[in-house]
């Protein structure tokens, strides 16, 4: 296999994500010689324009999968768990944007710049973690490495786009409809989202957290292989198109300064700091739009926290890109640059045969 000529799916390619990863494949001249664009029943025959043309959607079946090398999945967890095992099962290396595998003890639960490594020897399948925890983790790390980590508490301010196409119209129609003097309607949310705040992003769970908050702790724990790392977090829904918002509060385990912090988080591929209370310089949603970067700002000490070892700041990020479609691209470019991108058959082992392995379990 070559960089030249590498079949790539995306599943789930009239969606939001679906979109924007064919928009970033193409932006970052990934090695496409065949690019197959597949959805659920409900989508295919739809077109997508793809620079210029207009190109049909087919059917997601598993026999859609012969002869691809990558495939991008951005389709839900239900789609994911049917065909993610009938794709590897073809030879296809599976990066999934769905919470279908991400907590598979099997799966390598991936951000570009910060376990990379996990994905060797992969089972054909490597999960994208959830749009909030993408942002966080890479800050995360920074702070992991230099001095550790005791505690974490994230309040997330989460973008409509973050639940899909649906969630964008509805907090268009509801302003209109507000302007207009209008009754506003509702179907996506169970509250009005316009001029709102919700302090409920997906179901709640037994222990009163929702799961996107729960999603937020277990993936972090992952990710950083930190899985007694104590993390808390509120999750709220916002009337903001793209770009999801965190207030993050950390507990280190030696003293930090801000000033430290502002150089350790600069120094993280793809951070970019912005912090000058003297011009009101900070990220905001509207400017992370449309970016790969993630965003700091408001780095500052919390006195909560005896020692100097308590940190405060704000992380801002495009939740479409880097948050799901960019590094999902970024994963398959490092699955391609280190020879990672192999079928089961090639790597020698029966896939999802690992022992404690959810996947084809009805996970």
């Amino acid at each position: 296999m070559t960089r030249q000529n590498l079949t790539v799916a995306v599943v789930g390619a009239t969606g939001v994500v679906g979109r924007t990863m064919i928009q970033v494949l193409l932006e970052r001249e990934f090695p496409v010689g065949d690019l197959r664009l597949l959805a659920s029943e409900r989508s295919a025959g739809k077109t997508v324009s793809i620079d210029g043309a207009t190109r049909e959607v087919e059917l997601a079946t598993g026999e859609a999968f012969d002869g691809v090398d990558i495939a991008l999945f951005s389709a839900g967890g239900d789609a994911s768990r049917e065909l993610a095992p009938l794709a590897v099962a073809r030879g296809a290396t599976v990066i999934d944007n769905s919470s279908a595998w991400r907590m598979d003890p099997t799966v390598p639960l991936v951000v570009s710049q910060v376990n990379p490594d996990d994905m060797e020897g992969h089972p054909g399948i490597v999960a994208n973690p959830n749009c909030s925890t993408m942002q966080l983790v890479p800050v995360l790390m920074a702070l992991r490495d230099a001095i550790g980590l005791e505690r974490v508490v994230v309040d997330t301010y989460q973008a409509v786009s973050g639940t899909g196409g649906d969630a964008i119209r509805e907090l268009e129609g509801q302003v209109r409809a507000h302007v207009a003097g209008e009754p506003t309607h509702r179907a996506v949310y169970p509250h009005q989202i316009a001029f709102n705040a919700l302090p409920q992003v997906d179901v709640f769970l037994d222990n009163g957290y929702t799961k996107e908050e729960w999603k937020l702790v277990t993936e972090s724990r992952k990710i950083l292989h930190l899985p007694d790392l104590r993390v808390s977090c509120t999750a709220v829904r916002i009337p903001v198109f793209v770009a999801h918002s965190e207030a993050v509060h950390v507990e280190t385990r030696a003293a930090i300064s801000p000033d430290r912090a502002r150089e350790l988080f600069s120094a993280v591929p793809g951070v970019v700091v912005q912090d000058d209370p003297s011009t009101s310089t900070y990220p905001l949603a509207t400017q992370a739009a449309g970016s790969d970067e993630i965003f700091v700002g408001r780095v500052r000490q919390d006195p909560s926290i005896d020692g100097d070892r308590g940190l405060a700041f704000w992380v801002v990020s495009d939740n479409l890109r880097k948050g799901a479609a960019t590094n999902a691209v970024q994963i398959a470019e490092a699955l391609v640059e280190r020879g990672w991108v192999r079928s089961a058959a090639a790597r020698g082992v029966a896939p999802y045969a690992a022992e404690g392995s959810a996947i084809g379990a009805g996970a």
